[in-house]
């Protein structure tokens, strides 16, 4: 598929094959793309263990779920358990910083050296903003980049996949996490049992309540023009609820023994 109807399609899938594996090949493909993304400072914070769920024993499954998530995470047969590594900045020092001075992407054009690295930027900057108690909020926004482009690789492939919660203490316990790692999401993953549209492209907020132009208050104009060429890109799809979604939920929900 082209980029924007990736976009477009994705859906957050709960209705997984429970009985379908997901090819290893896939897997990889999901964490290449998670493992290429932007990150400030060269420091990808993103960690992930992957589980298959029929591996899971059913006690420690059960402990797993929350009572919103339970249903997706007993039906994906993947689960991506993602994490923030807050240690990884003093770990590494300025390390991933002077590689990329190394390699051209920081340049003496814009002020790096490794010198600037070790006397200034590391022990100035990296380290008073590895103590700050906002630290987590913003390398969590890096790590929901590089998980937003692993998700959208899943569905690239023909995945379903959905983020969602997950009891972080048997989590811990279960995969050895280490005692500086945060947990954030799990993407399940899978092939869905739902059609791709899944009902349609979900509600959201108006455009101009999300975005402004120059200060708070003054909406971002949104140019028709631009919405039609999305509409024939399809990035933007047929708006929820599509006539036959709940049909299809009946039908699902009777096929898998869940209430109507």
């Amino acid at each position: 598929m082209e980029f924007k109807e990736v976009v477009g399609i994705r859906r957050s899938i709960r209705y997984f094959d429970a009985d379908r594996p997901v090819e290893r090949e896939k897997i990889q493909k999901i964490l290449e793309a998670m493992r290429v993304a932007s990150c400030a400072v060269n420091a990808h914070w993103l960690r992930a263990v992957v589980v298959q769920r029929s591996e899971i024993p059913e006690a420690i499954l059960d402990s797993l779920k929350t009572p919103v998530t339970a249903l997706v995470q007993e039906l994906a047969p993947v689960h991506i358990y993602c994490y923030l590594d807050t240690g990884i900045v003093k770990r590494v020092e300025g390390k991933r910083l002077k590689e990329l001075v190394d390699v051209g992407a920081l340049n003496p054009s814009h002020g790096w050296t490794h010198k600037f690295v070790d006397e200034f930027v590391y022990p100035q900057i990296l380290v008073p903003f590895s103590e700050d108690p906002a630290y987590p909020v913003a390398a969590a926004f890096d790590c929901g980049g590089a998980g937003t482009q692993g998700l959208l690789t899943a569905v690239d492939e023909g995945l379903g996949v959905c983020w969602t919660a997950f009891n972080a203490d048997p989590a811990k316990e279960m995969m050895d996490i280490p005692d500086d790692w945060l947990p954030l999401y799990v993407m399940n993953v899978g092939y869905p049992l739902e059609s791709r549209e899944a009902g349609g492209q979900r509600p959201r907020p108006p455009f101009e309540e999300l975005y402004f132009e120059g200060k708070v208050g003054r909406p971002f104009p949104r140019d028709p023009e631009v919405v039609a060429g999305l509409e024939q890109e399809k990035m933007i799809t047929t708006p929820a609820p599509l006539p036959s979604r709940k049909q299809e939920v009946r039908d699902l929900s009777r096929t898998l023994g869940l209430p109507e």
